[in-house]
């Protein structure tokens, strides 16, 4: 039997909070980029105390993190009820749109959050850009429900080519300004069918494809 979250108004204050802050901060970045941006000044345009806003938010990359979260949030939101019937490359390219999409109204300060954490210096933020990234390939495969179990050949298989996709997605998108991203959406497209062809040879592709077709009649 499934839980039931029940939901707590002191949470909801906490997470509507926490949003003002990565808005406000997201805001004054459009105006003179990401790393201009200091929390002390997001706290006085806020008019919140400094001590409040620590509690939430260490240092701007908290903030940097908590903005990548839309994205996994996107990805995971509420699909059209024919999805599960979708061929695997078109829910993978939905879901993998909805991320670029959660961002496309801010991609320069979304580009320049992502150049800070891997920035030379910044070395204590560039082990966690490799688990948010293999977290983000992780979301992407829960969110395209995709049916390979993790740790199976075809997963792990999987979870390089999306990774590579990812990242190469990622390249075309940040220079991107062609309308309604289309540029990344050929890419995304074209490598996606690509990929396709290929992986019609992994192994259990053929009981896939067979309970697709039984799933049409």
């Amino acid at each position: 039997m499934t839980m039931i979250a029940i939901q707590d108004s002191s949470k909801t204050e906490a997470s509507a909070f926490a949003e003002r802050i990565v808005d406000e901060a997201v805001r004054q970045a459009e105006e003179r980029g990401w790393q201009a941006v200091r929390l002390s000044e997001v706290a006085r345009s806020l008019d919140l105390p400094m001590t409040v806003v620590l509690e939430r938010f260490r240092d701007m990359d908290d903030v940097a993190n908590a903005w990548f979260q839309r994205g996994w949030r996107a990805m995971l939101a509420s699909k059209p009820d024919t999805f599960d019937d979708w061929p695997e490359r078109v829910r993978i390219e939905h879901c993998l749109q909805a991320w670029f999409d959660a961002f496309s109204a801010h991609r320069q300060v979304t580009v320049q959050m992502l150049k800070t954490k891997a920035h030379l210096p910044h070395l204590h933020t560039w082990v966690p850009m490799v688990f948010d990234l293999s977290r983000t390939v992780q979301w992407l495969r829960e969110a395209a429900r995709l049916e390979a179990r993790y740790g199976t050949p075809r997963a792990q298989v999987e979870e390089l080519a999306l990774t590579s996709l990812f990242v190469g997605a990622l390249s075309v998108w940040s220079t991107d300004t062609s309308e309604s991203q289309r540029r990344t959406r050929r890419f995304i497209d074209k490598s996606l069918r690509s990929g396709e062809s290929c992986m019609r040879w992994m192994p259990g592709a053929g009981r896939r494809r067979h309970r697709h077709a039984e799933a049409q009649l």
